[in-house]
Protein backbone atom coordinates (compact mmCIF):
# COMPACT_ATOMS: atom_id res chain seq x y z
CA UNK A 1 0.00 0.00 0.00
CA UNK A 2 1.40 3.44 -1.08
CA UNK A 3 2.79 5.77 1.56
CA UNK A 4 4.93 8.45 2.64
CA UNK A 5 7.29 8.15 5.21
CA UNK A 6 8.30 11.28 7.24
CA UNK A 7 11.87 11.61 9.15
CA UNK A 8 12.25 14.50 11.37
CA UNK A 9 15.66 15.54 11.98
CA UNK A 10 17.38 18.11 13.94
CA UNK A 11 20.77 19.40 13.14
CA UNK A 12 23.49 20.13 15.47
CA UNK A 13 24.56 23.15 16.87
CA UNK A 14 26.56 25.25 13.75
CA UNK A 15 25.65 22.16 11.17
CA UNK A 16 22.58 23.29 9.76
CA UNK A 17 24.03 25.21 6.58
CA UNK A 18 26.05 21.30 5.54
CA UNK A 19 23.70 19.25 6.71
CA UNK A 20 20.97 20.75 4.61
CA UNK A 21 23.22 20.25 1.73
CA UNK A 22 24.04 16.60 2.80
CA UNK A 23 20.73 15.61 3.52
CA UNK A 24 19.23 16.92 -0.22
CA UNK A 25 21.54 14.84 -1.60
CA UNK A 26 21.11 11.48 0.12
CA UNK A 27 17.37 12.16 0.07
CA UNK A 28 17.23 12.04 -3.90
CA UNK A 29 18.78 8.62 -3.86
CA UNK A 30 15.49 7.40 -2.54
CA UNK A 31 14.61 7.71 -6.09
CA UNK A 32 16.82 4.71 -6.61
CA UNK A 33 15.18 2.39 -4.47
CA UNK A 34 11.47 3.07 -5.72
CA UNK A 35 10.38 6.12 -4.44
CA UNK A 36 8.10 8.20 -6.35
CA UNK A 37 8.95 11.70 -5.24
CA UNK A 38 10.64 13.26 -2.37
CA UNK A 39 11.12 16.29 -0.29
CA UNK A 40 13.14 17.76 2.25
CA UNK A 41 11.61 20.74 4.35
CA UNK A 42 13.45 23.09 6.66
CA UNK A 43 11.39 25.31 9.47
CA UNK A 44 11.33 28.77 9.04
CA UNK A 45 11.22 29.00 12.82
CA UNK A 46 13.54 26.59 13.88
CA UNK A 47 16.36 27.14 11.24
CA UNK A 48 17.67 23.16 12.81
CA UNK A 49 14.58 21.34 12.22
CA UNK A 50 13.91 19.38 9.47
CA UNK A 51 11.88 16.73 7.21
CA UNK A 52 12.58 14.20 4.56
CA UNK A 53 9.57 13.16 3.05
CA UNK A 54 9.39 10.33 0.46
CA UNK A 55 6.65 8.48 -1.15
CA UNK A 56 6.64 4.57 -2.06
CA UNK A 57 4.26 2.07 -3.25
CA UNK A 58 5.97 -0.26 -0.49
CA UNK A 59 7.01 -0.38 2.67
CA UNK A 60 9.64 -2.60 1.41
CA UNK A 61 11.15 -0.40 -0.96
CA UNK A 62 11.45 2.37 1.76
CA UNK A 63 13.30 -0.05 4.40
CA UNK A 64 15.98 -0.61 1.45
CA UNK A 65 16.30 2.53 1.09
CA UNK A 66 16.60 3.13 4.53
CA UNK A 67 19.12 0.84 4.81
CA UNK A 68 20.91 1.16 1.83
CA UNK A 69 24.71 1.65 1.88
CA UNK A 70 24.10 5.10 0.87
CA UNK A 71 21.90 5.90 3.79
CA UNK A 72 23.81 3.87 6.08
CA UNK A 73 27.17 6.26 5.32
CA UNK A 74 24.99 8.97 5.44
CA UNK A 75 23.83 8.25 9.34
CA UNK A 76 27.22 6.99 10.21
CA UNK A 77 29.38 9.68 8.69
CA UNK A 78 26.85 12.46 10.09
CA UNK A 79 25.98 11.21 13.09
CA UNK A 80 27.41 14.56 14.90
CA UNK A 81 25.74 16.77 12.77
CA UNK A 82 21.87 15.72 14.07
CA UNK A 83 20.01 14.80 17.14
CA UNK A 84 19.20 11.01 17.85
CA UNK A 85 17.45 8.82 17.66
CA UNK A 86 15.37 9.56 14.48
CA UNK A 87 11.98 8.02 14.63
CA UNK A 88 10.15 8.14 11.10
CA UNK A 89 7.06 7.25 10.31
CA UNK A 90 4.98 5.65 7.81
CA UNK A 91 2.23 8.24 6.68
CA UNK A 92 -1.36 7.07 4.49
CA UNK A 93 -2.84 10.39 2.68
CA UNK A 94 -6.30 10.78 3.17
CA UNK A 95 -6.72 13.79 2.13
CA UNK A 96 -5.07 16.12 -1.14
CA UNK A 97 -5.73 19.09 -2.81
CA UNK A 98 -4.42 22.52 -4.34
CA UNK A 99 -5.71 26.02 -4.39
CA UNK A 100 -6.77 26.86 -7.91
CA UNK A 101 -6.02 30.99 -8.22
CA UNK A 102 -8.42 33.53 -9.02
CA UNK A 103 -8.34 35.92 -11.71
CA UNK A 104 -6.90 39.27 -11.00
CA UNK A 105 -9.15 42.03 -11.83
CA UNK A 106 -8.01 44.89 -14.22
CA UNK A 107 -8.29 47.23 -11.83
CA UNK A 108 -11.17 49.37 -13.96
CA UNK A 109 -13.74 48.43 -11.44
CA UNK A 110 -15.99 46.59 -14.41
CA UNK A 111 -15.25 43.27 -12.92
CA UNK A 112 -12.74 42.05 -16.03
CA UNK A 113 -10.10 40.17 -15.84
CA UNK A 114 -6.54 41.43 -15.90
CA UNK A 115 -6.11 40.63 -19.73
CA UNK A 116 -9.78 39.86 -20.69
CA UNK A 117 -11.17 42.87 -22.80
CA UNK A 118 -14.78 44.23 -21.30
Amino acid sequence: MAGTVIVPWYATGFRAEDFERELGEVAAVALRYGASSYDVYRARDDRYRFQQLAAFEEYLDWERYWESQEMTYFRASHSSWYQVPVLYGWWDLTAHGAVTPEPVANGHGNGVAAGESA
